[in-house]
């Protein structure tokens, strides 16, 4: 029996957001990947799938795919299993690895099997190889590839079947510049027609300016999901004031009952939660001078970084990790002298307990000083030598 066949009007399935994980959670053995994970991707948005590197992206969307099989909970794709999708190329686009292309073929002869695949016409590969700008590479063999251009050549394959939902790992991983750029503007675009996109990253910079929401995890659980803008909301953004009377002003503002200001190490104070005005006002009360204000906007990266610490940090006490295992340690041998070597004498060591400084007349003799006039190096002495110019006696090689 087969599923249905998702198309263009079906983008909004009818229980809500178009791509939704429930619950998936996977193990390897002793090791959760995934650890009871749900989120969803709106149609008509870009949504950034965000954690360190090991934080289990990839192994989510694999589940998402059906590539392997979660040890709990489920995910769908317009209110169905991926699964369970007749034409699957037809309905999801995915990206999860670039290198898999065949280093001996075509970039077009790559799109025409797939093409062939998927049961569409083989003009369509040579309209996505336009679509990503390769048009001009299309005889050209895979293996010859730049990583960026086989990034292209794979989401090119993706969009073989024209689906209405794009899955993307780490899609700006190898591209220039002004790659990133065209991926950014051909994404929009792509959801702004109404697609889907789910992108991931462990780069919340590299995707700033791309994506519209965020799903963040860490350690396989998520941390946060929301808008992009609700995240740099959330960040607490500070007031940077340059005084006469740093520690002067933080007291006025604690009589304001505002106590979230410290003392920076260049002199300035960072006040929290307190417009300019407030802090200039307090400051004319207490009779300090102002030399300037600067707002701190939030830096998300920062954020990121704050919100997914420690996934790899080595904790105290970690089971496991104590002495090392039995035979474990330097080869037999190790730090005796080698054969031959003879012992250092019997009374060879340290000096003694009671061994003090050399005696008081201890030095050169009397009359001992410079050297007298004149005394030196022959003229000449360590001059470079001269092109062509004889060797001086005495300095062979």
């Amino acid at each position: 029996m087969t599923g249905p066949s998702l198309t263009k009007d079906d983008r909004q399935g009818p229980g809500g957001p178009f791509l939704e994980v429930h619950s998936l959670t996977k193990q390897f053995k002793s090791t959760t990947a995934v650890n009871n994970l749900s989120f969803s991707a709106p149609p008509g948005s870009i949504t950034g799938f965000l954690g360190p590197n090991g934080a289990g992206k990839t192994t989510t969307l694999r589940m998402m795919l059906g590539l392997i099989q979660p040890t709990s909970g489920f995910a769908t794709v317009g209110g169905v299993p991926f699964q369970t999708i007749a034409n699957p190329a037809r309905s999801v686009g995915a990206v999860l690895d670039s290198l898999s292309l065949h280093p001996k073929r075509s970039a077009l002869g790559h799109l025409k099997i797939y093409a062939s695949a998927i049961g569409v016409p083989d003009a369509r590969a040579s309209e996505v190889l336009a679509l990503v700008g390769l048009s001009e590479v299309a005889n050209r063999k895979a293996g010859a590839f730049s990583l960026g251009m086989r990034q292209r050549l794979a989401l090119a394959t993706a969009l073989l079947g024209d689906p209405p939902v794009l899955i993307l790992d780490e899609p700006a991983n190898g591209l220039d510049p002004e790659g990133i750029a065209w991926l950014r503007d051909f994404l929009k675009s792509y959801a702004k027609r109404g697609g889907t996109v789910l992108i991931s990253s462990h780069l919340l910079r590299e995707v700033e300016q791309t994506v519209d929401n965020i799903v963040m995890i860490s350690r396989g659980s998520l941390v946060y999901q929301g808008t992009l803008e609700d995240l740099r909301a959330s960040g607490r953004s500070r007031v940077l004031v340059s005084s006469s009377n740093p520690a002067g002003l933080a007291t006025a503002l604690a009589e304001k009952n505002v106590t979230d200001a410290q003392v920076l190490p260049d002199g300035r104070l960072a006040v929290v939660g307190l417009r300019t005005e407030d802090i200039t006002s307090a400051a004319e009360a207490a009779n300090i001078q102002i030399f300037g204000v600067a707002a701190e906007t939030v830096d998300l990266e920062q954020l990121f970084l704050s919100m997914t610490a420690g996934q790899f940090v080595a904790q105290h006490g970690q089971p496991g990790y104590g002495q090392p295992p039995a035979g474990y340690g330097p080869p037999p041998g190790y730090g005796q002298p080698p054969s031959g070597y003879a012992p250092p004498p019997q009374n060879y060591g340290p000096p003694p307990q009671n061994y003090g400084p050399p005696p008081q007349n201890y030095g050169p003799p009397a009359g001992y000083g410079p050297p007298p006039p004149g005394y030196g190096p022959p003229p000449g002495y360590g001059d470079p030598q001269q092109p062509g110019q004889p060797q001086q006696p005495g300095g062979g090689n």
